[in-house]
């Protein structure tokens, strides 16, 4: 475990040192760009709104016995904001795109395209990794930002065709506004943002060191999700500690 770890990091580090020559491999980029932005926003839309509708489902009929229906906003707020959109639309992306860079990496690995690589003196990872990490750096903050926006309106919807509870949108957000700040959303898209470089880290990782042919690449593909949902629930304990301290 810990000499995976010490790999995971070091492949983390020669990326980073590869990245002033990411302009060079800008098509790539953008490429994967697209692939893990434009073509998750539906899932990322109906997954979102469903988590605040969701907490707003589950917290407003306790807070409305306790005549707290006005911090209804504020809770699912702070909910979505600080911890349920960058985690699970972080799970959501290692399922669907880092299992996919496990398996298209390990691919290359098993059919011997990286050792051509080498051979034309072309580095793996400036060629295969540095793009998948600078796209999905790039597009996971982005895409939790939307589920915030998305998962605020969800809660809001149903805290007003809830019976239970029947906050009007404006109380809700005006609640939300008041409770919620900047730094409550900077700090969820900051979650994100590390989230997104372990997920590349560990899904480009297991595509590397794929081994044993087509039944190698489904073990790589399971050890990529498995590794980057345990990895994320970990480090989203250590970066709230942080955040809070």
């Amino acid at each position: 475990m810990f000499e995976n770890i010490g790999e995971v990091v070091l492949l983390c580090w020669r990326t980073l040192l590869a990245l002033p020559q990411g302009w060079r491999q800008r098509q790539k980029i953008f490429e994967q760009f697209f692939e893990i932005g434009n073509a998750s926003l539906l899932m990322v839309c109906v997954l979102s709104f469903f988590i605040g509708a969701v907490i707003a489902l589950q917290t407003g009929p306790v807070l409305a016995e306790r005549s707290l229906s006005s911090a209804i906003g504020g809770v699912v707020g702070i909910a979505v904001a600080k911890e349920l959109a960058p985690v699970m639309m972080s799970i959501l992306i290692a399922g669907r795109i880092g299992s996919a860079m496990a398996a298209e990496i390990g691919s290359m690995r098993v059919y011997q395209e990286i050792d051509a690589l080498r051979t034309m003196n072309i580095n793996p990872i400036y060629y295969l990794v540095l793009p998948r990490m600078v796209a999905i750096v790039a597009a996971l903050p982005m895409l939790v930002v939307f589920a915030i926006l998305v998962g605020w309106f969800g809660g809001a919807l149903v805290a007003d065709y809830n019976q239970r509870m029947g906050i009007p949108m404006h109380a809700f957000f005006s609640d939300l506004k008041e409770i919620v700040n900047v730094k409550d959303v900077a700090n969820g898209v900051f979650k994100s943002f590390c989230f997104a470089l372990i997920i590349g880290s560990v899904s480009c990782h297991q595509g590397l060191t794929t081994m044993g042919g087509p039944r190698g690449i489904g073990r790589s593909v399971t050890k990529a999700v498995v590794n980057s949902i345990v990895a994320i629930v970990v480090f989203d304990y250590l970066l709230t500690r942080l955040l809070l301290s």
